[in-house]
Formats: C-alpha cells, sequence, structure tokens
C-alpha cells in the first residue's frame, strides 16, 4: 500500500528519555499513539516485504514505546509517592518490596517490647556483676 512516512522521520531519531520528561501526560499519550501507529505501518511493511531500512526502524519505534511508557510509569508513581508522603498508610505498590520474610518480621518497636512480668523481674532482680580477681 501506499504510507506516509515524512511525520515518521522525526521519530527515526532516538526520542530521549530526559526530553520526555518535560512533556505533559497527555502529550506523552498522544506520542505513544503516534508510535504505537508508526509500528504498526511498519508491521505491514514487514509482511509485504518492504525495504531494509524500515525494518530496521521496527527496533528504535519499539524502544521508543518503551521509553514513554517508563516515562509515564515513573512520573506516575512519583506523583503518587508526593501525594501519599506523610500519610499514615502507604499503598502495597509503594512500600519497600524486600523479601516476603523482611516484610513479615516484627518491627524493632514490637521485638523490643517487654511482659509486665519481665519488667518486674529486671526492675526487682537486677543482674549483679561481680568483680573477678584474675
Amino acid at each position: 500500500g501506499s504510507f506516509q512516512c515524512e511525520p515518521s522521520l522525526a521519530t527515526m531519531v532516538k526520542i530521549k528519555a530526559h526530553e520526555l520528561r518535560t512533556k505533559s501526560k497527555s502529550e506523552l499519550t498522544k506520542q505513544l499513539e503516534e508510535l504505537k501507529k508508526e509500528l504498526s505501518q511498519l508491521r505491514v511493511a514487514q509482511v509485504t516485504g518492504g525495504n531494509a531500512s524500515k525494518l530496521s526502524k521496527i527496533r528504535v519505534v519499539r524502544k521508543s514505546i518503551a521509553r514513554v511508557l517508563t516515562v509515564i510509569n515513573q512520573t506516575t508513581k512519583s506523583q503518587l509517592r508526593a501525594h501519599y508522603a506523610g500519610k499514615k498508610w502507604l499503598p502495597l505498590a509503594l512500600r519497600p518490596k524486600l523479601t516476603r520474610a523482611k516484610r513479615q518480621a516484627l518491627t524493632k518497636h514490637q521485638a523490643a517490647k517487654k511482659t509486665l512480668r519481665q519488667t518486674k523481674k529486671e526492675r526487682y532482680a537486677p543482674v549483679l556483676n561481680f568483680a573477678v580477681l584474675a
């Protein structure tokens, strides 16, 4: 078929993440749509036996899509972190991953707690230190 490759020449230059970070979310989603459209066109060219330049461009476009998605996800996560900063509870996705055992371990406060009996015992029967002569 007949494709228009003029608008996609701008995307042949590798998209840089730091340039994407300055854009708004609506701009990023618009760019993502354009890249996906371009990728589908390139896939059609691949099936119909397009020229080598188009086939090599598939990889570039795929990586660009990944970059845009990464920037979108990172910015949304950082906004969520800012929103929940200082609140009592954090959503599970924003809590530190660690390991299951470390997540479910007692907190420092819980581990340091003593029973009433233990505190009384320590108060009334203190540990006696004896000086041992060598």
